[in-house]
């Protein structure tokens, strides 16, 4: 994908964001790794701070180089550019990063809790519990350390963090967006299970760890659609 075409699937992925639920007015962000930006240095593409979304453009999608320095725009970028800076210079096969403060997700986060894995799509997607990792301030790089201190080979794309809300990361910026669709869900989804077996006496289980791999597995190596092999 060129530069252009990457500043506008940027922009439409940002429209993604309040569609789903997952913000409010001006909070969250999508970024992409952009490995050439024209200056000789790998860089990357995110939503300019605190621009509504009903007003962003592709054009509008500023560029920094990989220590969160604007290369390109008289737009200030996201107060989280430094988090995303970070996780690209130490997560190498990154190439989206989605921040949320979607409310199921971030309810867990604010009791500093794991998501528990409980159903089979959570054990699809994140191959076990969404982790909580710990509490760091806004704005410098040490979310960012705690991102890559937590999902450093871990399966989870996902992360929420205490008092905070939710990272996610994929190859791709698309794939980062659909990790942090689904963790709302599943998070919401948890929350209820709980909430239903407190008001009925009842109790949730987690899924067995070995149910958990074998659904990892199938889920990553056998769902969807494959390239057709040799006739």
């Amino acid at each position: 994908m060129n530069y252009a075409a990457l500043r506008t699937e940027l922009h439409r992925l940002h429209l993604e964001l309040p569609k789903n639920g997952l913000v409010t007015w001006t909070s969250g962000n999508i970024s992409a790794r952009l490995p050439d930006s024209g200056t000789g240095e790998s860089g990357l593409l995110i939503k300019p701070s605190g621009v509504s979304f009903e007003d962003l453009t592709p054009e509008g999608m500023v560029l920094t180089d990989l220590e969160a320095r604007v290369l390109d725009s008289d737009l200030s970028p996201s107060s989280d550019t430094a988090t995303h800076a970070y996780i690209y210079r130490h997560l190498p096969d990154v190439g989206g990063i989605v921040h949320t403060h979607s409310p199921y997700a971030t309810a867990w986060a604010a009791n500093a809790r794991d998501i528990p894995c409980i159903l089979t799509a959570q054990a699809d997607e994140f191959g076990g519990p969404v982790p909580c990792g710990g509490f760091a301030l806004i704005g410098g790089e040490e979310i960012g350390a705690e991102v890559v201190r937590v999902l450093t080979n871990h399966r989870s794309p996902a992360i929420i963090l205490k008092s905070h809300g939710v990272f996610t990361i994929g190859p791709t910026p698309a794939k980062a967006l659909k990790a942090a669709v689904m963790v709302e869900d599943v998070a919401r989804t948890v929350f209820l299970a709980y909430q239903l077996a407190a008001a009925t006496g009842g109790s949730v289980a987690t899924l067995d760890p070995a149910d958990i791999d074998r659904l990892y597995d199938r889920y990553t190596n056998v769902y969807g659609q494959r390239a057709a092999g040799p006739a």
